[in-house]
């Protein structure tokens, strides 16, 4: 069986006295599409906030492949790496977050070049030639110097997918991408992110879209209080799950 691209043991994450994540262990694997769910205030996006270093953990170990990037030491605390290792970890992932976060001053072509240039240090031409690819792929032709106030919702969405991927991560980060948007331009993002599960392209998604966490992923997560409290393959977590606190979820949705 492949390495794991990311993992977390053991994690534990508060803030004050209010603890958000308490001994997550996760495992991903390369191709592996995990879907998280779970009610609101469960811990999804703290996770992914962990995962992706935009909030430090408490306790455990956090990896990328080979990279460690944080462990808990004998004294107790946490220790991150640094320097060139840090940036390792860091280009080993894309983060597609809810509300877009696109550069509102960039055009769709900049703000899918600007990471692969400025942090990356690739070629202008070649970083070119990949965005104009990856617009292609978003079936954004034709917005290409247009600004994120001047595209639809699901435009934005799919332009932040285009930018995530331009940095060729071995995993990408969705945190509930659909949210914000009305169903039909739901429906354009979830036929995005099907496609690329079909390429083997590594996630981990948060969404409240049980149908499409059912047809998509490999793997679903259910947490609640911070906690992990079933995993499993989608028939058996959505179809016949085993935990109490599961069923009582999956409930409200099938009512």
């Amino acid at each position: 069986m492949a390495e794991p691209i990311f993992s977390m043991e053991h994690v534990g994450k508060a803030f004050g006295d209010h603890v958000v994540l308490r001994d997550i262990t996760l495992d991903v694997r390369p191709g592996e599409v995990v879907a998280i769910i779970g009610p609101s205030g469960g811990g999804k996006s703290t996770l992914l906030r962990c995962a992706t270093m935009l909030e430090r953990i408490d306790a455990g170990s956090l990896r990328y492949g080979d990279v460690t990037v944080a462990s808990t030491g004998s004294t107790g605390q946490v220790a991150y790496v640094k320097g060139d290792e840090l940036r390792r970890a860091k280009s080993r992932f894309g983060l597609v977050f809810q509300s877009y976060n696109l550069f509102p001053h960039m055009t769709v072509m900049r703000n899918i070049m600007d990471a692969p240039i400025a942090v990356q240090k690739r070629d202008r031409a070649e970083a070119e030639r990949q965005a104009r690819s990856l617009i292609e792929k978003m079936g954004l032709v034709g917005t290409e110097d247009k600004v994120p106030c001047q595209l639809s919702g699901g435009q934005q969405q799919r332009a932040s997918i285009a930018r995530a991927l331009a940095l060729n991560p071995d995993i990408l980060f969705f945190d509930e991408p659909t949210s914000a948007l009305d169903p039909e331009l739901t429906g354009e993002v979830l036929k995005v992110i099907r496609q690329l599960a079909a390429e083997d392209i590594t996630m981990i998604i948060v969404t409240h879209e049980m149908a499409f966490a059912r047809d998509v992923a490999d793997r679903v997560v259910f947490m609640d209080g911070g906690t992990i409290v079933e995993q499993g393959a989608p028939d058996q977590v959505l179809g016949n799950p085993q935990q109490e606190r599961t069923r009582a979820f999956l409930a409200r949705y099938n009512a």
